[in-house]
């Protein structure tokens, strides 16, 4: 029964102190492109956002969605990465395209098609900028 405790929780703690380094890393630079046009032809062009259930920076990202009614005005996916070993895989393969290293993937993180995004604010500010283009 502990095992069933310790083993989510020792996940979730790895993957929040993942989440805070990349974000404090890529502060100033956090729109990362992919590094050859041969990645850019194998990765899916749909715009994903990846996220962590109980992931905080996340719900920031959420509340804006919500709050501007964004899937409304743009087409995206939404991919749980913390319980969805699959969307997790696919977390690491976009990041894998942008140069980021897999020990350093965290959410949210924005898959654009061809860059990415990691951050709360760069998120929003990236669903900002595709409202106004409408």
């Amino acid at each position: 029964m502990k095992n069933k405790i310790i083993i989510p929780s020792i996940l979730f703690a790895s993957v929040s102190i993942f989440s805070i380094i990349i974000i404090s890393q890529n502060e100033n630079n956090n729109i990362l492109p992919i590094q050859s046009e041969n990645n850019a032809n194998i990765q899916n062009q749909e715009i994903i956002l990846f996220y962590g259930d109980g992931c905080p920076h996340c719900e920031i990202v959420e509340e804006y969605i919500s709050q501007n009614n964004v899937e409304t005005k743009v087409s995206f996916a939404k991919k749980e990465a913390y319980y969805n070993k699959q969307n997790a895989n696919d977390l690491a393969s976009k990041a894998k395209a942008c140069g980021i290293p897999t020990d350093s993937i965290g959410v949210p993180f924005l898959w654009d098609g061809s860059k990415c995004l990691v951050g709360d604010q760069d998120i929003i500010e990236f669903f900002k900028s595709k409202i106004n283009e409408q």
